[in-house]
């Protein structure tokens, strides 16, 4: 059983005219706090990233943001995070949220979410972490991304035993359960392996 103490969470920084994934997004951040685990996510205080973080900060737990420089002028940052780190540039972002966290969670999001998650499970796939990688599939929004992944299956440019990386569920609590039974895939043998 996987225990975490810090979990990264990918999402957009704008709100969604869904309520239900908006109001998802506070209560992903309640229910890490009450867990007692740390929130990693981008720094902004708007759109669902806000949301996220208030539900942490709102229920006594701890978020760490994470952003660049350059965003700092063209987002609003959350002014009261347990820490703020500044970073130079999107990749750099990435790399420390991956550093500070032993678990991702993505929930719906733009482009900038899809990057996130396509590369977090890219590195899982190649054996560089072993991390579990959910995915909050929020009034299926996820839907037709999860059966583009079951045609690459079917047309054998991805592996049944690759797409079972992605942990699927359409609530909180399921989700972390899949995410803290989740057993990593062996380093595939023609790897010559080095932890990212």
């Amino acid at each position: 059983m996987n225990t975490f103490k810090s979990i990264a969470v990918y999402c957009g920084s704008s709100d969604s005219n869904d309520t239900k994934i908006y109001e998802t997004a506070y209560e992903v951040g309640r229910i890490i706090a009450e867990r007692k685990v740390n929130l990693v996510y981008g720094g902004s205080k708007l759109g669902l990233m806000g949301q996220v973080a208030n539900g942490a900060l709102d229920h006594g737990g701890k978020a760490i943001g994470v952003i660049p420089d350059f965003l700092k002028t063209k987002e609003v940052v959350q002014t009261n995070l347990t820490e703020l780190i500044t970073v130079d540039t999107m990749s750099e972002r990435k790399m420390k949220m991956h550093e500070l966290s032993d678990a991702i969670i993505t929930l719906p999001g733009g482009f900038g979410t899809m990057e996130e998650l396509f590369e977090m499970l890219t590195w899982a796939q190649l054996g560089l972490h072993k991390k579990p990688i959910g995915l909050l599939n929020i009034n299926g929004f996820y839907d037709d991304l999860i059966a583009l992944f079951k045609t690459m299956v079917e047309k054998k440019l991805l592996s049944q035993e690759n797409m079972n990386i992605l942990l699927v569920a359409d609530n909180t609590e399921e989700l972390l359960t899949l995410m803290q039974e989740y057993k990593p895939l062996p380093v595939p043998k023609w790897m010559n392996r080095h932890q990212v």
